[in-house]
Parts: C-alpha cells; structure tokens; sequence
C-alpha cells in the first residue's frame, strides 16, 4: 500500500438522496473538505465533484462522483489516469450494511460485498487493491429491503451516531497520507 493520494465518497447525486444512507461516503470527504476549508467544484472530465487539499508538501484530492452509485468507477477512473494514482493510492468511503450504526473500519483490500458502487470500481479499474473506509448503517434485517432502506435517511439518533463515526474516522487521515495503514486501523478499530 502506499500514500492516500484521493478520496473518494459514494453516493448519488442530487438533493434527493443526499441526507440517505446510501451517501454517507458522500459526508465523509465534506467532512475533510471543512476540516481543511477547501470547496468542491463540478469537474465535468472527472464526472464528479473535486476538491484539492494540499498540508504543506502533501497534495491529494477528494471526489464525489455524480455518476450514480452503480457507474462510481467512471468517475474514479477518469481523475486516476488524469493524476496518474496507482490503485493502492485510492481510499473508498462507503456505506455498509455489514456493519453497525457507529462503526468505522478500514480494510486493505476485497470483494464487493454487494455494494454497487464497489462493484463497478473494481470491474472499472480491473482490480479490488484499494483501501475502503466502510461506515455502518446496519442492515434493516431482510434483503428485500436494502434498496429501500439505502435510499431514506437515517433516524435522527443514528444520523448523529454516523456523524460522530465519520468525525473519529477523519481523525485517520495523517496516517493514511503517510502510508501508516496499521497505525491507522489501530487507532481506528480501537474506538
């Protein structure tokens, strides 16, 4: 693995779906755009949304794409070979079903789990060698009503519990700009 060179959010687009469950990759990088006091601008060649965050020496960028959860690769892909990332140099936010409301963890690599948005990133860049930061939202208990569930928004208990995971799990990113991917799963597993 090296350095964290982009962020990526996933979600949808629009006023629609953005207080959904299924965006809350989405409220993770504008989180680290406020935290960092950088705006994204519509980048109609990335297909998405973009802001650059430079700490003295250090430059790297976030992304929300606007493609649609199901076409979230097109976006990356297009920004990736523009900069010139490597895979390993790309860290994923997204939503999961797996895990509890108020759990953050972070994997190294894997399969899609089912998440569309996971998906159609590694049948795009032709690999799953990227870092995931995954947020739980709990499952609702049937598969049937995932994609129901996904697109409403949480219960305002909850919301709260996500914002506060999403603000401990900012607190990772020194680590992950300097390619400390242990002492970045180590201080998060650990809260």
């Amino acid at each position: 693995m090296s350095s964290v060179k982009l962020i990526v959010g996933l979600g949808n687009p629009g006023s629609q779906y953005k207080q959904t469950r299924h965006n809350v990759g989405f409220w993770f990088v504008e989180e680290i755009a406020n935290q960092y006091n950088v705006q994204f601008h519509p980048q109609t060649k990335f297909f998405g949304e973009v802001a650059r965050v430079q700490i003295n020496e250090v430059v790297f960028w976030l992304l929300k794409p606007d493609t649609f959860m199901n076409r979230s690769g097109q976006a990356i892909q297009a920004l990736t070979n523009f900069y010139k990332i490597k895979v390993d140099e790309i860290l994923i936010v997204h939503d999961e079903l797996d895990l509890p409301v108020g759990v953050a963890k972070l994997k190294k690599t894997g399969g899609h789990g089912g998440h569309n948005g996971l998906r159609d990133t590694i049948a795009t860049l032709s690999s799953k060698d990227f870092l995931r930061l995954r947020l739980g939202i709990a499952h609702p208990g049937n598969s049937s009503q995932v994609v129901d569930y996904v697109l409403k928004s949480p219960s305002r208990i909850d919301q709260l519990l996500i914002e506060d995971t999403i603000y401990q799990a900012s607190k990772i990113l020194p680590y992950l700009l300097k390619n400390n991917i242990e002492q970045a799963m180590q201080e998060l597993h650990s809260n």
